[in-house]
């Protein structure tokens, strides 16, 4: 019996650990995942490993406050503007669903903002008063060739007339002189009166250049029948006498090619105190993708961007005055691709790296160089390393701001090229003869790359992808801390979200950097399954939050000090603190980000009291409110106090 009893339980362990074979077998690949990942997290989440790598952590919003966040600003209140507009989504801009959020990294709160106007790739900086300047968006959505039904394309109106201008209202019909085919206005269009052209030795009259204005027309039914194919002159319906004589159109082919995006004019004020935007004068050239850059008499540049009719802005830049909330053309006209990375210099001219967000030709406005925009000289920088490769690429103006050093930051082939940059390149513009050098590469050519500049002087390096808009599965799951002093790149925390187009990223207050968005094409490696947009928001901790150390403090002081003047703050730890730096709050959309600089102050201690001096050249100290951090000689910086510079 006991023999029996003895074989039954040898079958039964012998069974038992087949099946547990069998399953170790069928779910090895599983097991050996989760076992994987569990030593992953535990490796991560160690002290020393964060001390030295930092950490990430994704923090997902209620259902009801996601969006397809486009643009995000670091407001004076330490709270975060997420704007959307439509978020590239059409059936959102058809419904007219246009979306913003505010939202406190302190209290993990988030309120809904009412949207005036489909602010979806809309340009913006910060202004002196602490608002928030945003302008241009979206008219219209891009149409691809399949899609188009009616045969359209760009009207040039012509006023002869020197005594008076013309209106077309929208609707207005042009019927061609030689193809007698009819097409139909969009939107009204302003057509200047002509232009008087004398002799300047004689005085002598000369002749009327006409005035010009554009306009997108399309044919009045559908089909390719209705397409032309060379250039003809249009009569204008409508009109009588004098102005039918002296008005008419010229246009090329008038097709059922791709429609490009369409921009408006539209421009606001963000109160980040009574968290609304507020209506101001509308720039004079619709602009979809325009860079705001900040002038040297506090004026804001707008540059660039695609029109009302969707075609690239013909080089006519505008300033706004926050005095008089209006907008004037600038006497000089240069024209750059779309979201040119431009950077006011400490001499009052204006540094274009070379990065740029796409649309344009390849062969206009892409070399980098120094633009003096009273004058329109523009100097070009040699030495750019794989200048072919500048698409969504990233500049950042290095810390501290004083050298006036910028590094350029991987890049992409015109359009949606599979090719990309591994490179990183420095210019020093102090020098006499500036020219590009390479930097420490990256280990992937990277498009889309996010630079945060940190209170330590270093560098976050985050995201991107490989391809275009991270098609082929190719986001790049790597962060990098880049040292300004070493000139070397060193590897930290993997981030947990890929991040690509439409992405960017925002130092907090804290310390800490918050990086959002990203418009993935496809969702698989094979490029079969639609791409979904990233709506989640990830933290990255830097390093020098996990330290022994702690933070020091900072408090009390002055909030305003003059350029040239002095604050004084209270620390405790005011005797071990080694750098201070004020701190310009960023907005950034599609990796470019030409609002972040970090000035260093001189400083003295004196018991618990340290007083900072702020420089005195208004070209590197514009004027509006920054962050305030000190740092200690670890590297660990304190918590922000806000300082406006007025």
């Amino acid at each position: 019996m006991n023999d029996r009893a003895g074989r039954r339980r040898a079958r039964r362990l012998a069974i038992g650990t087949a099946v547990v074979l069998a399953l170790a077998g069928m779910n090895g690949p599983w097991l050996y995942r989760f076992s994987t990942e569990k030593y992953h997290q535990y490796t991560i989440n160690k002290p020393e490993y964060k001390a030295a790598n930092g950490k990430w952590e994704i923090i997902e919003f209620p259902e009801e406050y996601r969006q397809n966040t486009i643009h995000a600003a670091l407001l004076r209140t330490g709270k975060v503007l997420l704007v959307a507009g439509s978020g590239n989504n059409q059936d959102n801009f058809d419904a007219k669903k246009f979306d913003t959020r505010i939202w406190d990294p302190l209290k993990g709160t988030i309120k809904k903002v009412p949207t005036p106007a489909d602010l979806f790739c809309t340009g913006h900086t910060q202004l002196a008063n602490g608002n928030l300047l945003i302008a241009g968006g979206t008219k219209r959505y891009e149409k691809l060739k399949g899609d188009v039904t009616k045969a359209g394309g760009l009207m040039i109106v012509h006023n002869e007339n020197p005594d008076k201008p013309i209106t077309l209202p929208a609707g207005t019909k042009f019927t061609g002189k030689e193809n007698g085919k009819t097409f139909v206005s969009k939107d009204p269009v302003l057509v200047p009166r002509a232009k008087k052209v004398f002799d300047k030795a004689t005085g002598r009259f000369l002749r009327n250049d006409p005035g010009l204005g554009r306009i997108y027309v399309e044919a009045q039914k559908r089909g390719k029948k209705f397409e032309t194919g060379t250039q003809d002159n249009y009569r204008v319906h409508g009109l009588k006498g004098a102005d039918a004589k002296n008005t008419y159109g010229i246009a090329q082919k008038l097709a059922l090619d791709k429609k490009d995006f369409q921009g408006i004019r539209d421009a606001f004020e963000f109160d980040p105190v009574a968290e609304k935007y507020i209506k101001v004068d509308p720039m004079k050239e619709a602009r979809w993708y325009p860079t705001l850059t900040t002038l040297s008499d506090g004026k804001i540049l707008s540059v660039s961007g695609l029109d009302d009719i969707g075609q690239l802005v013909p080089g006519k830049n505008e300033v706004f005055d926050p005095k008089t909330k209006k907008w004037t053309y600038t006497d000089t006209v240069r024209q750059f691709p779309t979201y040119p990375a431009l950077f006011l210099m400490q001499n009052g001219k204006v540094f274009y790296s070379g990065s740029n967000a796409g649309y344009g030709p390849d062969n206009v406005g892409r070399d980098p160089g120094v633009w003096d925009v009273d004058t329109n000289k523009f100097t070009k920088i040699p030495g750019l390393s794989d200048p072919k490769l500048m698409e969504t690429s990233g500049t950042v103006l290095l810390p501290p701001a004083q050298d006036e050093k910028y590094m350029v930051i991987g890049g992409g082939g015109v359009g949606e090229s599979q090719r990309s940059s591994e490179k990183t390149r420095i210019v020093d513009l102090k020098k006499p003869d500036p020219r590009f050098v390479d930097g420490p590469s990256l280990d992937k050519g990277t498009r889309y790359p996010n630079a945060s500049i940190l209170p330590d002087d270093s560098v976050l390096i985050s995201g991107g992808s490989e391809d275009y808009r991270g098609r082929g599965d190719s986001n790049i799951f790597e962060a990098r801390l880049y040292d300004t002093e070493k000139n070397e790149l060193r590897r930290v925390a993997d981030p947990l979200v890929g991040r690509n187009y439409h992405s960017g990223s925002i130092l907090l207050p804290d310390g800490r950097v918050m990086f959002f968005g990203s418009d993935s094409l496809y969702a698989d490696k094979a490029n079969t399954k639609p791409g979904k947009f990233e709506q989640r928001i990830e933290i990255y901790t830097p390093p020098y939050l996990y330290g022994d150390a702690d933070r020091p403090s900072l408090s009390g002081g002055p909030q305003t000090i003059e350029r040239g003047g002095t604050g004084t703050f209270t620390s405790s730890d005011a005797s071990r603190i080694d750098k201070v730096r004020l701190i310009r709050p960023s907005a950034a959309t599609h990796v470019t980000d030409v609002d972040q600089r970090s000035i260093a102050l001189d400083f003295k201690a004196s018991g618990d009291k340290l007083t900072v001096t702020v420089p005195k050249n208004r070209n590197l100290v514009q004027a509006g409110w920054y962050m305030l951090f000190v740092t200690d000689a670890e590297g660990t910086p304190s918590k922000a106090q806000w300082v406006r510079v007025p």
